[in-house]
């Protein structure tokens, strides 16, 4: 390896740690005091760094928060992919599997904050400009949707169902509001209320299996 070289990788090392212990920070002021309340200045003397280096690596509070919703889709994204390639499991295993990945993720308190953040009008604006946001959007619909349609070639679903209806239910399955009424109010258990979306769900998109004459 030439001199030149280690020296520069050690100095990105460097840099790649220092931003996942900004992030990593940022995401625990956001959860304490929200977006608002939150302030380059705390989250720079919390990692024991001057504010102009925070803003080296995220040019604003903004993009920190983008950086944050990057980080957990791509999470998200990388396992629903790969229940999805799981093999010998039918289609609608695998879409059961990731509703309860996906409905477990809403008892992180850092998803329902950054939920209800995104749906903040200003902010959604703001996000929704970042190209990479819809990008990923795109992943995980677009592997639900190949999903669906494998269930319904596979006789599993109903075939007169468009993929994009049984798409759109699927994801109104997965509501922050269900869950802090079902969950938070209610007393029920994550994993018993998807259970309990699941089997009403895969009823009403299951294909009729008519009897023979």
């Amino acid at each position: 390896m030439p001199p030149s070289t280690a020296p520069r990788s050690w100095k990105e090392k460097q840099r790649q740690e220092r931003e996942a212990l900004i992030l990593q920070t940022a995401e625990e002021v956001f959860c304490e005091k929200g977006y608002h309340e939150t302030s380059i200045d705390e989250i720079a003397a919390r990692v024991g760094i001057a504010k102009g280096t925070v803003y080296l690596h995220f040019p604003s509070k903004e993009d920190l928060l983008v950086a944050l919703f990057r980080r957990d889709t791509e999470q998200v994204i990388s396992e629903v992919e790969a229940i999805a390639s799981s093999p010998g499991c039918s289609a609608r295993e695998k879409l059961e599997a990731i509703l309860h990945l996906l409905y477990g993720e809403l008892f992180k308190k850092r998803t329902r904050l950054f939920y209800s953040i995104y749906n903040s009008p200003e902010m959604r604006v703001l996000l929704e400009k970042k190209k990479e946001m819809g990008d990923h959007w795109g992943q995980l619909t677009h592997c639900l949707e190949e999903l669906l349609a494998e269930g319904q070639a596979a006789g599993e679903f109903d075939p007169e169902l468009p993929t994009s209806v049984m798409l759109s239910l699927f994801l109104n399955l997965v509501s922050v509001r269900g869950y802090e009424r079902l969950v938070g109010q209610e007393g029920l258990a994550p994993a018993e209320v998807a259970r309990y979306l699941a089997r009403i769900y895969f009823k009403g998109i299951a294909a009729e299996h008519k009897p023979s004459c």
